[in-house]
Formats: structure tokens, sequence, C-alpha cells
């Protein structure tokens, strides 16, 4: 199988994943609006998906993937499983201390890493009776929080069992799973819905529902390891070598892999000093989370086993081959992204949310985040190529020290820009950052001598940015024409015809563009 043929393969099932995702953060709009129990949920949930982000697409991969692969080659399938089932049983030995004890302390963990905005939550007399107090918007956090919070468990499980599936090259069941979590959510949403229920108990419904989107998941998994062949046992943990090198990997693997959701949760953290800052950042997250996911999720995963193949195998030149060729993908499906994304982010949020509960004075607000993130998109997804070049050779100390610069500028900027931009600078902090890590990570890998620029790299990639700009400039010629379809009202209809022609003929420009050149 080729190397695109893999990335179609798992950026395909993330595609599948992505697009269930926007239909239920359409439904989660209709029903929550923006808000304090939407901010409540998209808090609540931000913890335990961070963890979600950081192990299962590929982080924790880049640590145990080549120690399960050379457990294999060394000592063969009874050595390999051996080694499973030491890092299973540890595994699920702490994640069930830390569960625990989080379900004792939630009300700290809130008010000092969630939403730490609560903490300092003062009550606005001219709100009106049917406001939600401080205190009510603390108590539902917290009890969100509580009933999510064993998702993260779930979700470290099913990173170790998508290793061991990747190892083997199953890449279809692990990058297919989190569908199961939209389409749970958009059943339990629709269900609150058909009963008419009050939003603080669609809010509650919804949790229970990623809880057991958590539990379909590992299941579901775990039968694809099987199937493959596969076993672990839960047996008494024990310090072993092998555990110790994983998790002096880890660590920093899971901190490098993660760190746009580290922004992510850092900022929406900073933006709960705002009422209704933490659903605009994460309204205007789900639409660019489509090519990222389709493309940076693709890459992460299949390129660190290609890469350490060719490096343990002396094939340093196909090594070189394979990175080039996968900045050249990540750069073709991404940089048009951006400036569709940058240039149309109104039409786009209002066809996607405006309904229900969603105001349509919040539209511009998410529309102005979204067209920050776009900037910051090729940057997001060039961090998945870079990183592997890294992982491969089981160096963690090099981007772990850019990650913890870039995390450190993200978390300054963010608290510089808030008081003055508000959601935006939160937006702007996580872009730029994202830039400064990608930058820094391939300067590292330039400077070693890991990674060698060839010359169709750099040809094809000014023929792309070349084209993407022609395409941004025949979109915006083409929203003047539509631009009676794109206004605001009751007619969704005409909207959501401007936005599919916008969207098909800005396609066909570009790949014409890039088929001619």
């Amino acid at each position: 199988m080729s190397l695109v043929s893999k990335f179609a393969t798992v950026g395909g099932a993330t595609l599948i994943s992505r697009i269930f995702g926007f239909g239920r953060e359409m439904l989660m709009a209709s029903a929550l609006g923006v808000g304090p129990v939407a901010d409540a949920f998209n808090l609540a949930f931000r913890f335990p998906n961070l963890f979600r982000r950081l192990f299962a697409e590929g982080a924790f991969n880049a640590a145990f993937i080549p120690l399960f692969a050379r457990a294999l080659e060394e000592d063969g399938e009874e050595g390999a499983k051996r080694f499973a089932n030491e890092v299973f049983s540890t595994l699920f030995s702490v994640l069930v201390v830390l569960t625990a004890l989080a379900m004792i302390f939630m009300p700290a963990l809130v008010t000092t890493i969630i939403a730490p905005g609560l903490a300092v939550c003062v009550d606005d007399p001219s709100a009106g009776g049917n406001a939600i107090s401080c205190a009510m918007r603390f108590e539902i956090t917290v009890t969100f929080s509580r009933i999510m919070f064993p998702y993260l468990a779930c979700m470290s499980l099913m990173a170790m069992v998508c290793g061991i599936l990747n190892a083997y090259r199953r890449f279809f069941a692990a990058a297919a799973a989190p569908t199961l979590l939209n389409f749970i959510l958009i059943g339990v949403i629709s269900y609150a819905l058909w009963i008419e229920a009050d939003k603080a108990t669609i809010g509650f419904l919804m949790s229970w529902g990623v809880l057991a989107a958590g539990i379909a998941q590992l299941a579901m998994v775990t039968l694809a390891m099987r199937l493959a062949g596969f076993s672990v046992a839960l047996k008494r943990p024990r310090w072993t070598k092998g555990l110790k090198r994983l998790l002096v990997l880890a660590g920093p693997a899971a901190l490098i892999g993660g760190i746009t959701q580290i922004n992510l949760f850092v900022g929406q953290a900073i933006a709960s000093f705002k009422p209704g800052a933490v659903s605009i950042l994460q309204y205007a997250d789900r639409p660019y989370q489509l090519p990222l996911g389709m493309v940076g999720v693709a890459i992460g995963v299949v390129l660190l086993p290609e890469l350490a193949r060719s490096l343990k195998g002396g094939r340093l030149a196909e090594a070189q081959h394979t990175q080039n060729r996968s900045l050249e993908f990540a750069l073709f499906l991404t940089v048009p992204a951006a400036v569709a994304l940058f240039i149309i982010p109104e039409p786009i949020i209002r066809v996607i949310y405006e309904r229900g509960a969603f105001d349509p004075s919040a539209t511009p607000a998410v529309a102005a985040v979204l067209g920050i993130y776009a900037l910051g998109l090729p940057a997001f997804v060039m961090m998945k190529v870079f990183s592997p070049g890294y992982f491969a050779r089981e160096d963690t100390k090099s981007p772990m020290i850019v990650t913890l610069v870039s995390a450190g500028i993200n978390i300054v900027l963010s608290l510089a820009l808030f008081p003055i931009l508000a959601e935006q600078g939160i937006a702007w902090a996580t872009t730029l950052s994202g830039w400064l890590n990608a930058g820094l990570l391939f300067l590292g890998l330039w400077r070693k001598g890991l990674w060698e620029i060839d010359g169709k790299l750099v040809k094809r990639s000014l023929l792309v940015l070349v084209s993407a700009l022609l395409m941004g400039g025949a979109l915006i010629a083409m929203m003047w024409e539509l631009h009676a379809w794109l206004q605001p009202g009751d007619a969704v209809t005409p909207q959501i015809a401007a936005i599919a022609i916008l969207v098909t003929v800005a396609m066909a420009i570009y790949f014409a563009l890039t088929l001619l050149t």
C-alpha cells in the first residue's frame, strides 16, 4: 500500500468522523446556543477530550509503537504480548486511582484548571431572573465534569489498543472509532429536543452520552484487536525496563503531539472569565478541525511507522523522500482550505449554526475566530509532519523543548490579548504559537541534517501557494456576485446554495490550476 493510500485510509475514516462531528455541533448549537450550559459542557468535555487528542491521535503511538515493534521483532509474539500486558496492567491501575481522585476533588479541579474564571464570577443584577447564577454555572460544570471524567480512562486504554493495531498496520478501526461519539451524541441531542428538555437537562444527557461513547469506542477497538489475533490481560502491575522506557518516551511525546489541543485547552480556561467566550471558541474550532483531522491525524498516524522502518533498515534516502512527500501532501490540502476558511468564515458559520438557540448576533464573533484559526491551519498540520522525524529516532527531548517554548508563548499571548480582543485574542495566541512551534521543529531537523529539502518540494509548494491565492481571488469575486444569496435571513436555502457554489467552483479552480502546473 502506498504512502498516499495509507493517508487516505486513516484520513477517510477521520473525515467521516469529522463530518458527523459537524452534525453534532450543529445540533448542539441549536439546542444550547452560546450560553452558560454550553460553556459548562464544553469546559467539562475539553479536559477528557484533551487526553483523547493527546493519546488516541498519535502521541501514545510515538512511544508505544517502536517499543512494541522491537519486542515483536526480538522476542516474538509472546514477548510482545508480555510487554503489552505490563503496559495495560499499569495503565489500568493508574487510571482507576486517577479517576477516583478526580471524582473527589473535582470542585478544586474546576476552579484551578478547567474553568478558573468561575472562581471569580460575579452575578449580573441586570440579567434578570431567568439568568443562570455563578453558583449554578459552577455546579453544573462540576456535575458534567464528574460524569465525563471516566471518558479519559476509556480513551487512554483505547490509545494503547490502537497502538497495537497500528503496529500491525490495521489503521481503519482506530481511525473510525471516534465516529461512535458523534453518533451517540447526535442521538442523545435529537432525543432531548424531541422531548423538549430544558438546556440543563440536555447538557446532563449529553454528558452521559460522552461516557457511553467512551465505553463503546474502547469495545470497538478491543474487538478489532482480537480479530487481528492479539489480546491483553490484566495482571499485577510490575515496574519493568520496558515500562520505564515507555514512560520516558510517552510523556514528552504526548506533550508534543497534543500541543494544538493544549493551546486550545489553555485558551478555553482563560476564556472562562468571559461568559459565552468558551462556546464561541468551541464552535469556531469545529469547522477547521475537518481539514486538520483529515490531513493532520492521517499523517501523524501513518508517517511514524513508515519513517521508523526506513531508518531502522538504513534506507536514509527513502526516509528523506517520505518526509518531503508528506509535507507536500499536507500543504497541497491545507493551504487552499486555510485560504477558503479565512475568506468566507461568516457564511459558513451562518449556514452551520444559525438556528434554534444559536442567536444570529453570535455569528460574527464565531466567524472572526474561525478566520484567525484558519491562518494557523497549515502550521497545525506541519507539526504532525515534523514531529515523527524526531520520534522515529527516539529523540523526544528536542521537540519537547520546542513545545514548552511555544506553549509558554501561547499562555503569555493569551493573557496579554484576552483583555483587549477577548476570544479573538485567544485565537491569535493559538495561531501564532502554532507557527512558532512548526518553525522551530523544522529548524531543528534541518540544522541536524535530518531533513534535506528537495527541489520538487520547493517547486510544488510555491505552485500550491500561487494556486491557492488565485483560488482565493476567485472566491472574493464570486462572493460579490452571490452577495444577495449570502445575506442573513430566514431563507436558508439560498445561503446553502451559495456556499455549495462557492466551494465547488473554488475546488474546481484550485485542482485545475495544480494539474496545469
